[in-house]
């Protein structure tokens, strides 16, 4: 039986990606600062163990980990999730401390589970385990007034790259997926500001089913980075 952590998973695409492993028949840790969405998440699914912690810090990290490494008995794939959008407005109009609050959930969140995950995996028997990074459409292109957002996802590109050369010797092997417009609670507030112009969406299925394919990979085979954004984004192409 094949094992999953998933950070942020309390909404959106954690919450479908959490959904959508338990139905396959995984055991996941569902780990989020929101213990009451964890525990109505888990309800009446055995296989579901709730993890309440938060993702800047280093010894709720840790211990969040080390439980569910007990309770399931190894980690085979940590999907790196959690993340927040923050204000949207030119840098000159956003507060240092809202920066430093951005960075510390995207990034140092991020660096602190990819680590405990690390660890894990190293030492586990058989060695080895999968971790994939949340990356977005903003490791690439921005949208207008997200500098502390788009800034930090750039950084989950090298992340994973640092990740995946340093996991070859333990069958550590990391991805990113960048994904673009799924229909969660953050871009139905974006589709607020703009009614009568709301964005191309896609369903946050997707995502989870295409996180599960890359999960399922074996570790000899490795999806490095993935795009998968609503097909009429404005992505490709020249304003």
């Amino acid at each position: 039986m094949s094992t999953i952590l998933i950070t942020g998973a309390s909404a959106g695409i954690g919450a479908a990606t959490a959904r959508h492993f338990l139905a396959q028949g995984w055991t996941v840790g569902l780990l989020a600062r929101s213990e009451d969405r964890l525990l109505a998440l888990a309800e009446g699914q055995p296989r579901a163990h709730v993890l309440p912690a938060d993702v800047t810090d280093e010894a709720q990290v840790a211990a969040a980990f080390a439980r569910f490494a007990a309770r399931a008995g190894r980690l085979d794939v940590l999907f790196n999730n959690a993340g927040m959008f923050g204000t949207q407005a030119p840098i000159d109009e956003i507060p240092v401390a809202e920066w430093r609050r951005i960075v510390e959930v995207n990034l140092t969140g991020m660096f602190l589970c990819a680590r405990e995950a690390f660890a894990q995996m190293r030492r586990q028997t058989p060695m080895g385990g999968r971790i994939i990074n949340n990356g977005s459409i903003s490791a690439h292109v921005p949208r207008e007034g997200s500098v502390a957002y788009t800034a930090t996802k750039h950084a989950i590109t090298g992340l994973t790259k640092s990740l995946s050369l340093d996991g070859r010797p333990f069958d550590i092997a990391c991805g990113q997926i960048d994904i673009g417009n799924a229909r969660t609670e953050l871009l139905d507030g974006i589709i607020a500001r703009s009614p009568d112009t709301p964005p191309p969406v896609m369903e946050v299925g997707e995502v989870a089913s295409t996180v599960l394919h890359m999960a399922q990979l074996p570790l000899a085979a490795n999806v490095q980075f993935m795009t998968l954004m609503a097909t009429k984004m404005p992505y490709i192409g020249r304003g």
